[in-house]
């Protein structure tokens, strides 16, 4: 029932996705973003309390409501802690009536072939089980391409595509995303192979199979809109990727029928030391910059 609902939202709805998912190697940046050093934490089960103190911070704002934001990411620490005495999930779903996803991925290999394929989940369905409990409608899994090589991409997109062939099979809306670097010198190259990739694994998947897909905002606009179109694609959607929230809403203007699913962009300047009402001001201002650039 929770899943079919779900399903309509994403389908149907108005707004982004909020990517709340760092992760071990990427949680020290985003906590010194928010103001918090690494000398107040000693270890890692500190910094996670206080990486989801900002994240429960973020979600309580009355302002992060439905009206605007589809969904949200949530790391594996993030879906097992509470929010206002619920499971975050639960939270989420039930009181904001907000569709969360899960971060499945355990980081990237090493660079090779100029890309970074995901490293091996051996635990992924013992994960999934675990998220059965609560009303986590997606996944999200994240590989990395550096470089035009046409054996890198094509492992990173039939990796992508192997995985999310097991999260459907458990239930799941899997978010496939093979992320090219916005520093890459050859972007739009790797784009052409990327986009290439995706259409003839979306080709091979089961009539009654579908995917989401989060890609790099694409140097030409409008660039994506095949796969917008496809029918094995419930919803495309970009990830910020290092630009700042001015660039990354100014692109995805330029991309009708993508929204946001932003991270950095989308917590940028928020700060621990904020009032209440800066911390709310700030996040409304957020929010409501990338949901406009979102209805495009």
């Amino acid at each position: 029932m929770d899943y079919q609902k779900q399903l309509e939202k994403i389908k149907n709805g108005t707004g982004f996705i909020a990517a709340l998912d760092q992760s071990g190697g990427s949680t020290p940046k985003a906590l010194e973003n928010y103001g918090v050093t690494s000398a107040d934490y000693s270890n890692d089960e500190e910094m996670f309390d206080q990486v989801h103190q900002m994240r429960a911070r973020i979600m309580t704002c009355d302002c992060f409501d439905d009206k605007r934001v589809l969904g949200a990411i949530l790391f594996e620490d993030t879906m097992e802690r509470e929010v206002e005495g619920k499971p975050t999930a639960n939270y989420l779903w039930e009181d904001k009536n907000i569709v969360p996803f899960l971060k499945v991925d355990k980081g990237l290999a090493e660079q090779m072939s100029g890309v970074q394929v995901m490293r091996p989940m051996p635990n992924l369905d013992l994960l999934l089980d675990k998220a059965k409990k609560y009303p986590i409608f997606g996944t999200k899994m994240r590989s990395v391409i550096y470089e035009p090589s046409v054996d890198g991409i094509e492992k990173v997109v039939q990796q992508q595509f192997d995985v999310a062939k097991q999260i459907i099979s458990k239930g799941f809306m899997p978010i496939v995303e093979p992320e090219v670097n916005i520093d890459s010198a050859e972007k739009h190259e790797c784009e052409l192979l990327l986009k290439a990739d995706i259409l003839r694994n979306l080709d091979r998947l089961n009539d009654d199979h579908q995917v989401m897909l989060k890609l790099t905002l694409p140097e030409e606009g409008g660039f994506y809109q095949e796969l917008i179109d496809h029918p094995k694609v419930l919803k495309v959607v970009a990830l910020s990727g290092g630009y700042s929230r001015q660039d990354a809403c100014n692109k995805l203007e330029k991309n009708p029928g993508m929204i946001a699913s932003f991270s950095r962009a989308f917590t940028e300047g928020l700060s621990k030391q904020q009032s209440d009402k800066e911390f709310a001001d700030t996040i409304d201002a957020s929010i409501d910059k990338i949901y406009k650039a979102s209805q495009i």
